[in-house]
């Protein structure tokens, strides 16, 4: 089975760039169909709601059940305070399987690391060429299993790249996908290094064309079942520790939720940064 861990869908609401205006599913359905992509992960494009903006990919779940996987957007700081709710709601009634964040918004924060391992979430966490973060939020949460998108940068920077396949080796809880990445070498060279079991595939569609970026791992001319791995198996089991559905409700139990819900900077045990600068 091929999956396309990296897609967005729906419309965003600030309209000044494509990737906030509008994400249409439809045209890349018919691509991925063509490529032989049988799923994809989806979530939203910026947005300034995104509890408005999930429920949206929900709805589009919801019309391609056999074809599309969903994952929350949120932004963690903008957020604060409501991520726990938000995302008990995308696992328990939309049965959403990941996060994502965005660095360009706002990087994890301590609440938002939280909420994702109580759930056992992968949390795709775009960087935006910060991969140093990553050094910082690996050691710190083990148990949760990061994947940074693009090799850790979507502008071509060689240097997030390098940092990111470097971080690859050294966290067993560290991933990446190959959407975007231009530097056909680094992909190889993190696979080389980390192993195909750290590497998934992702188009960053509908702008950027699956088969096109489909092709890319093909030409890694990996044994079958290196491959396999990078084609779906690597997102198929980094989801299933995903806890939804009633899993999600036995996960929570004995958990106060307002107290989950609670910011970091407000509990008692103490001031935790809450930005990407603080961090």
């Amino acid at each position: 089975m091929i999956v396309d861990w990296h897609c967005h869908a729906g419309k965003g609401d600030y309209m000044t760039a494509p990737w906030n205006t509008d994400a249409p599913i439809e045209p890349y359905l018919r691509r991925a169909r063509t490529a032989g992509i049988d799923k994809t992960v989806i979530f939203a494009p910026f947005h300034s709601d995104y509890s408005k903006a999930n429920a949206q990919t929900a709805r589009i779940v919801a019309r391609y059940p056999h074809r599309l996987i969903g994952f929350a957007f949120v932004h963690a700081t903008r957020d604060a305070g409501r991520i726990f709710p938000m995302i008990d709601q995308a696992v328990k009634r939309w049965r959403f399987r990941g996060v994502k964040v965005h660095g360009h918004e706002a990087m994890p924060t301590r609440e938002l690391c939280e909420a994702v391992r109580t759930f056992r979430l992968p949390l795709l966490v775009d960087v935006a060429g910060r991969a140093e973060l990553i050094d910082m939020l690996a050691p710190q949460y083990p148990d949760v299993n990061f994947v940074v998108p693009h090799l850790g940068s979507f502008a071509d920077d060689w240097r997030a790249h390098q940092r990111v396949v470097d971080q690859l080796v050294r966290y067993p809880n560290v991933f990446t996908d190959t959407s975007g990445v231009r530097r056909f070498d680094y992909i190889v060279q993190a696979v080389k290094r980390a192993g195909a079991r750290k590497v998934l595939f992702g188009s960053d569609g509908p702008w950027l064309h699956p088969g096109l970026e489909l092709h890319k791992v093909r030409l890694l001319g990996l044994p079958f079942r290196d491959q396999a791995l990078i084609l779906g198996g690597n997102a198929l089991r980094l989801m299933r520790e995903a806890r939804v559905g009633r899993a999600a409700e036995e996960a929570v139990k004995g958990f106060d939720l307002a107290e989950a819900a609670t910011p970091w900077v407000n509990r008692s045990c103490g001031p935790t940064p809450q930005t990407e600068h603080e961090l």
